[in-house]
């Protein structure tokens, strides 16, 4: 995973992220919130990010090249205006000039998504204990009955320590 986005003064790590397309380059500035408070950048009313943006030297995205998508007429020059894209071709064609922007905003370029703790331990016991039950029909079928009793045991086992766990982490929430 990669690291936190860092406040342009202090170095803690930034929440707020402002982002300005002016003459064609997109500016971005990464501020803590006791900065952008410092700064008057804390409401989105009434600031000026390009005064703010014109006395750093920020990473900017330059690219002369006005490329035009096929299927929307969209142009590089739109998107340089307003911040968007016409349609789901102009991420594609688009993606030069988009990647260096999406790693600056973001943590990476893949999104991985999450899932909350509960639901994966409750997802690996739900697969654990659909395992023990397909053994313990393969234990019944070849008659291994003391298998069976073993298996039928540790299913039990498995759904008590489910059940109780499911209630401690929502007893919690």
């Amino acid at each position: 995973m990669g690291e936190n986005l860092k406040c342009k003064f202090c170095k803690k790590d930034a929440t707020v992220h402002l982002t300005q397309i002016i003459n064609n380059k997109i500016q971005k500035i990464d501020l803590c919130e006791a900065c952008a408070q410092k700064k008057g950048f804390s409401e989105a009313q009434g600031f000026s990010l390009s005064n703010m943006l014109m006395q750093l030297d920020t990473d900017t995205v330059d690219d002369n090249n006005d490329q035009c998508c096929d299927s929307c007429g969209y142009r590089t020059s739109d998107f340089r205006r307003t911040g968007r894209l016409g349609c789901s071709d102009c991420y594609t064609l688009f993606e030069p000039l988009l990647e260096p922007v999406l790693e600056d905003m973001h943590t990476g370029l893949k999104h991985v998504g999450k899932i909350p703790a509960h639901s994966l331990d409750r997802q690996c016991h739900s697969l654990k204990a659909e395992n023990l039950r397909l053994a313990l029909s393969r234990a019944i079928a070849k008659e291994a009955y003391e298998d069976a009793a073993n298996l039928r045991d540790q299913i039990r086992e498995l759904e008590n320590t489910t059940i109780i766990e499911t209630c401690e982490k929502d007893a919690n929430d």
